[in-house]
């Protein structure tokens, strides 16, 4: 689930790198009389302690058991207060590593003004929709919706960023993608059965996201804060923001049942917080075309939880459209090797 992407890398002079200044002269072998002998060596950097690829299947796991979450949490709770609990509890474990790596929040009031839209478009407003829309479409619905995100940031990059440039076969996995999701409603039913609203609330989170991004593009890239920093506070706005909204929709809940609280903390904690901290890890680690590849298997385990945990049921269109969509995204993303240099041909013998 696309919940809180890392912002745009910093420059490479203010990442947050750390050097050792310290020398060591080590007593227990001969010294050398070159120049290097004398220069500290670099520690190595401590390995993860679980492989990349655990981490990313754990993160798969993560965010396709949010849908689930949310519609646990919509039982018991009104979708602003769900979606106000997860961005609270996230924030409090992405705060907590902020203080135990000794990071600060940005400073600047224009810094703090594009976050404000950021965290709308790319927290309050998509969490929200998807809160809403599933108190009357099922989650596995709602994970394949999710899934539309790349199609809705490839159209729309088109037309705002003019780096990127049309390619036949990224308009191919448009037009694929687009024809997987009319696959997935029953288009030739003409969509009976299904409920349109909440739908339409789960298509729009989708295309939230890219909205966001591409406006976090244009304002924040090359801020010169980290990606941690900008993310604490991107998720400390969204908090701040349905905590003004919620009040003003929902009246305070007179009991407070368990499982689905449980289903909130969870989905904070866990599919906001802990989520955004591994997915900032791998993309450090192996890049952000790997990491991003996570969003093809959400879909896949949302719908396999909601039909396996919450009974829902499942036709075969969603799982054939599922597949074409995710086919279509991923076409989307793909990018044109660049042609090898041409190799110099050997001299000519007479």
């Amino acid at each position: 689930m696309s919940t809180v992407p890392a912002p745009p890398r910093p420059p490479a002079a203010t990442a947050s790198t750390s050097t050792s200044t310290s020398t060591s002269t080590s007593t227990s072998g001969p010294t050398s009389s070159s120049p290097t002998a004398s220069r500290p060596t670099p520690a190595a950097p401590a390995r993860p302690a679980l492989d990349w690829r655990v981490r990313f299947g754990i993160l798969s796991l993560i965010w396709g058991f949010s849908f689930l979450l949310i519609k646990v949490g919509t039982e018991g709770y009104a979708p602003f207060q769900v979606t106000l609990g997860r961005l609270a509890f996230g924030t409090a474990v992405v705060a907590a590593v902020l203080v135990v790596k000794r990071e600060r929040l940005p400073r600047g009031t224009r810094t703090w003004l594009h976050l404000t839209v950021a965290a709308f478009l790319l927290n309050a407003l998509p969490f929200s929709l998807f809160a809403y829309a599933e108190l009357t479409i099922p989650s596995t619905l709602a994970g394949i919706c999710n899934a539309t995100s790349p199609l809705w940031g490839m159209a729309l990059s088109l037309v705002a960023l003019s780096e990127d440039r049309p390619t036949r076969r990224r308009v191919a996995g448009l037009g694929i993608g687009f024809f997987g999701v009319l696959t997935v409603l029953g288009a030739w039913q003409g969509f009976s059965g299904l409920d349109l609203r909440g739908t339409a609330m789960a298509l729009l989170a989708s295309l939230s996201y890219p909205i966001g991004w591409i406006y976090v593009r244009r304002t924040l890239a090359g801020s010169g804060h980290s990606n941690l920093s900008l993310s604490g506070a991107q998720l400390l706005v969204a908090t701040a923001e349905l905590a003004v909204v919620t009040p003003l929709f929902t009246s305070m809940p007179t009991h407070f049942p368990v499982v689905p609280l449980l289903a909130i903390v969870a989905l904070g904690a866990l599919g906001t917080g802990l989520a955004f901290l591994m997915q900032y890890a791998l993309v450090a680690e192996v890049g952000p075309t790997t990491a991003q590849m996570v969003t093809y298997f959400i879909p896949v385990i949302a719908t396999a939880a909601g039909v396996a945990v919450l009974g829902e049921s499942l036709s075969w269109s969603t799982p054939v459209g599922a597949v074409i969509v995710l086919a279509g995204a991923a076409l989307t993303q793909s990018r044109p090797r660049k042609a090898a240099p041409p190799q110099a041909r050997p001299p000519r013998q007479s």
